[in-house]
C-alpha cells in the first residue's frame, strides 16, 4: 500500500501544474453528455475537482416489446453514486438525429436488457501467464442504451463480446452466467446480431442491393417486406446518400469510404431487426470524423430502442461522451463497470485524476497499458523543453492493482452487483426466432446475385474471357492450315493438348474472385446466413453460364482455325467436352483455395498440379509407358488433362480413315496409337465425359468437406457450446 499511496502521490505532483486554477482553460471546450434519463444538460469537467456525489437519480425507462417486466423492476435501482456535478455552462453536446435520415419514419426497435455475473473465459495457451482471457467480470447493458467495452490491445476486450454472444470457438471454455431478460436462455436465430471487427462486402453490389439480398438470405416472407426492412436499415444507419453507389472493391476505382463500408456491415445485421447488436471495434480504421459519424449513427440507433454492446480501444473526447456506460478491462480484469461518468470519478478516488488537456479514454488507457512502461524507459534520460518526456510519471502496473482494488470496494461495485440481482430475481419475456430462409430460396438468391457480380467484375471475369480468346487465337494461328492428311495426326494431338492444357493453366486467373466468395461465405455463414450446401450449389449454378460462355467462344474459334472435321455433332462434343475441363478446373481451383486462403500459395499449388497433370496427360510419352509407380497410378488417372484430351482425340479420329498410298488405308484409331493412346470404343469419349463430370462433383464434394467441417463445425460449435452452457446453468 506505500507503493500504491507513493505512485499515486507522484502522479497527483505531475498534474499538478496542469491542474491548477491559473493554468485552466474554460470547461466550455470539454463536454460530455449524460446518458438520457438522469440529467437533461450536457455536463463538463475539470482536472482535479473536488467531486461531490449528487442524489441518487431513478434511473427509468420504457418498457419496450419483448424488454419483459423485469426490465422495469431492475430500473428502479438508483444509478451509480459517484456523479459530477452539472456545470451549466459547458458546451452543448453533438446532436442526436431523431428518426431516419429521409424523410421516413424509422420503426422501433424491441431491445432486450443482458447481464453477465461472474464471467470467465479460458482458453489455453492464449496468455503468457494466464488463460484466463477474462476474469470473473459483471455487467450488464439495457435496451437504448450504448454499453462499451474499453481497454488495451489484447485485454480481453473481444473474448468477452464473443463471450455475451455465444461466439466463442470451441477450444474455449466459459465460467459464469448470462441472462438475456432475466432468463439463461440461448439468443435464437435472428434475437442478435453480431458484426465482426473486419466484414467482407461484395464491392459490385450497390447499397441497396448488397443488404436487399442479405435479407432475402435471411428472411423468411414476401419480397415487399423485406425491401421495407431494407429501407429501415438505409436509414437507421444514415446511408441514404449512398443507397444507389457501388460499395467498391478491387475492380472499382471509387467506392464507398471505410466509415460507410463499416455502417454497410452494421446495417446488414440489422435487416434482421436484432434486439440487441453486438459489434466488434465499430471505430476501427476510422478517422476521427468518421468516428464520430458512427458513433452518433449509433447512438441514433439506440434511441430507437436497440440494445448496443461494443467494444473499442480509444475515442475522441466527443465519441466518448456518446457512451452510457463503460467496462474497462486490463489483462482480463475488471477495472471498472458503471456510467462513463462515474469512471472518471472512480479514477480520481484511485489518485489518478484526468488532466484537463487529456481525452478520458487516452488518460484511461495511459494508467492500464503496460506498454507505456516500456516507453519511458526507453525515454527515461530524454529530456524536452517542459522538462521530463513523459508528464504522467507511474507504473501501470501500480496504477491497475490500485484501480482494481479501489474498483472492488467501492460503492459502483455494489450497484452493479444489486442491479444484475434486480434482473435476475424474474424471467421477463423470452426472446423467439424470427425464421430463416428456405433452402431453395437461399440458393435461388446466391445463383442470381453470383450472375449479377459476375457480370460486373470485369477484371476477375471478362478480363478471362478476353484472355482465352488472345490465347485460343494464338494456338489457332500457330496450328492453322494442317490439313487431314496422316501426317498432321501429330500435330494436331498437339494442338489439343496445348488448347487444353494451356486454357486449364490460364484459369487460375479466376483464384482472387474465388477466394473472395469464400471470405464472403465465411462472413455469412459465420452468423448463420448461408451454409456449405447452398454456397456451394449457387456458386456452382451461378458459374455455369460464364463457363460456357468461355468454352462455346473458346472452342469455335480454336475448331475452325485448326480446321477439325467439319461436323455439327462432333462440334458439339468438342464444346462440351471443353465445359466439363473447365468445371472440373473450377472445382479444383475451389477445393485450393479452401486450403490455402491465400492468393500467393493458391495459385502456386494450382501451378505445380496443373504441371504435374499436363507431364502425366500421354503426350510426352505414352500412358502405357509411363512408370507404375507415382505417375500412372496416381497422377495420370486424376488428371483431368488426361481424360479430355483423350476425349477430344476420339471424337476427331475414331470413325476417320487415312489413305496409305493408293490402295491401302487405316483407320484414325490406327494413325494414331503412335501419338496418343485412345480406345478403340466409339462410345468411350462419352465414358470420358462422364468421368469429367464425376470430377467436377468430386472437388466441389471435397470442399464441401472442408466448409461443413471445417468453418461450419466451428460455428455450429460456438452456438452448441452455448446452447448446452445456458440449458445447464437453468
Amino acid at each position: 500500500m506505500e507503493e500504491i499511496q507513493s505512485q499515486s502521490d507522484l502522479y497527483r505532483s505531475s498534474s499538478s501544474s496542469a491542474s491548477s486554477p491559473t493554468s485552466r482553460v474554460p470547461s466550455s471546450h470539454f463536454f460530455y453528455v449524460r446518458k438520457p434519463g438522469s440529467l437533461r444538460q450536457p455536463i463538463s469537467f475539470e482536472d482535479s475537482p473536488e467531486w461531490e456525489d449528487t442524489p441518487d437519480v431513478d434511473l427509468r425507462m420504457e418498457d419496450e416489446a419483448g424488454g419483459g417486466d423485469s426490465i422495469n423492476d431492475a430500473t428502479t435501482t438508483p444509478v451509480s453514486p459517484s456523479l459530477s456535478k452539472m456545470n451549466s455552462g459547458s458546451m452543448a453536446s453533438p446532436p442526436v438525429p431523431e428518426g431516419g435520415a429521409g424523410t421516413g419514419v424509422v420503426r422501433k426497435i424491441a431491445g432486450a436488457s443482458i447481464a453477465w455475473k461472474d464471467l470467465t473465459v479460458t482458453m489455453k495457451g492464449k496468455r503468457k501467464y494466464s488463460d484466463k482471457v477474462v476474469k470473473s467480470s459483471n455487467g450488464y447493458a439495457f435496451p437504448g442504451t450504448m454499453t462499451v467495452i474499453m481497454g488495451p490491445a489484447k485485454c480481453g476486450k473481444s473474448t468477452l463480446l464473443r463471450a455475451l454472444a455465444g461466439r466463442l470457438p470451441p477450444s474455449a471454455k466459459m465460467y459464469g452466467e448470462v441472462f438475456v431478460n432475466g432468463s439463461k436462455s440461448h439468443m435464437p436465430y435472428g434475437s442478435y446480431g453480431f458484426v465482426e471487427r473486419e466484414t467482407q462486402l461484395i464491392g459490385s453490389l450497390t447499397v441497396r442491393e448488397f443488404l436487399y439480398y442479405s435479407a432475402l438470405l435471411q428472411l423468411p416472407g414476401f419480397l415487399f417486406q423485406k425491401r421495407s426492412v431494407v429501407e429501415d436499415a438505409i436509414q437507421a444507419m444514415s446511408l441514404s446518400d449512398y443507397a444507389n453507389k457501388l460499395i467498391g472493391g478491387h475492380c472499382y476505382m471509387k467506392g464507398l469510404r471505410s466509415g460507410e463500408r463499416r455502417r454497410v456491415s452494421i446495417a446488414r445485421e440489422l435487416v434482421m431487426r436484432p434486439h440487441i447488436l453486438f459489434i466488434d471495434e465499430p471505430l476501427y480504421h476510422l478517422d476521427s470524423v468518421s468516428a464520430l459519424l458512427m458513433m452518433v449513427t449509433l447512438k441514433k440507433l439506440a434511441s430507437m430502442g436497440c440494445t448496443l454492446v461494443f467494444t473499442i480501444y480509444q475515442s475522441s473526447t466527443e465519441v466518448f461522451g456518446l457512451f452510457d456506460r463503460i467496462c474497462l478491462l486490463s489483462n482480463g480484469n475488471t477495472l471498472f463497470f458503471g456510467e462513463t461518468l462515474a469512471c472518471l470519478q472512480h479514477f480520481s478516488n484511485a489518485g489518478f485524476p484526468c488532466p484537463i488537456m487529456q481525452s478520458p479514454s487516452d488518460h484511461f488507457l495511459r494508467a492500464i497499458n503496460t506498454d507505456f512502461d516500456r516507453i519511458i524507459a526507453m525515454c527515461k534520460n530524454w529530456q524536452d523543453d517542459n522538462g521530463d518526456f513523459s508528464a504522467v510519471n507511474m507504473d501501470t502496473a501500480v496504477a491497475i492493482r490500485t484501480l482494481e482494488a479501489t474498483y472492488k470496494s467501492s460503492a459502483d461495485a455494489d450497484s452493479v452487483e444489486a442491479m444484475i440481482l434486480k434482473l435476475t430475481e424474474r424471467e421477463g419475456t423470452q426472446l423467439k426466432s424470427k425464421g430463416k430462409a428456405g433452402a431453395a430460396t437461399r440458393v435461388a438468391v446466391l445463383t442470381w446475385r453470383s450472375l449479377l457480380v459476375m457480370s460486373r467484375e470485369w477484371k476477375y471475369y471478362w478480363l478471362r474471357l478476353i484472355l482465352y480468346m488472345i490465347l485460343t487465337l494464338s494456338i489457332g494461328t500457330l496450328y492453322s492450315g494442317l490439313g487431314h492428311s496422316l501426317s498432321s495426326v501429330a500435330t494436331r494431338v498437339a494442338a489439343v493438348f496445348v488448347f487444353v492444357s494451356f486454357a486449364s493453366l490460364l484459369g487460375i486467373a479466376g483464384i482472387p474472385s474465388l477466394l473472395k466468395e469464400i471470405k464472403i461465405y465465411r462472413s455469412e455463414a459465420s452468423n448463420q446466413h448461408s451454409g456449405a450446401f447452398v454456397f456451394l450449389l449457387g456458386q456452382f449454378l451461378g458459374s455455369i453460364p460464364f463457363l460456357f460462355l468461355m468454352s462455346i467462344s473458346s472452342s469455335l474459334v480454336f475448331y475452325f482455325m485448326v480446321g477439325l472435321r467439319d461436323d455439327f455433332s462432333l462440334l458439339m462434343y468438342f464444346v462440351l467436352n471443353f465445359f466439363m475441363c473447365l468445371l472440373v478446373n473450377e472445382g479444383l481451383m475451389l477445393f485450393i483455395a479452401c486450403i490455402w486462403r491465400d492468393v500467393y500459395w493458391s495459385t502456386l499449388s494450382l501451378i505445380s498440379v496443373h504441371v504435374i497433370m499436363m507431364l502425366a496427360a500421354g503426350h510426352f510419352r505414352i500412358r502405357t509407358a509411363l512408370p507404375k509407380p507415382v505417375w500412372t497410378y496416381p497422377f495420370a488417372y486424376i488428371s483431368f488433362h488426361t481424360y479430355s484430351i483423350e476425349g477430344l482425340l476420339e471424337n476427331e479420329y475414331l470413325g476417320e480413315v487415312f489413305a496409305v498410298g493408293e490402295v491401302r488405308s487405316i483407320s484414325g484409331y490406327q494413325a494414331i496409337q503412335g501419338n496418343y493412346q485412345i480406345s478403340p470404343d466409339t462410345n468411350s469419349k462419352w465414358r470420358n465425359m462422364l468421368v469429367l463430370l464425376a470430377m467436377a462433383f468430386g472437388y466441389r464434394l471435397l470442399v464441401y468437406v472442408l466448409l461443413r467441417f471445417g468453418l461450419n463445425k466451428n460455428v455450429s460449435g460456438r452456438l452448441l457450446l452455448s446452447h448446452k452452457k445456458n440449458n445447464s446453468s437453468r
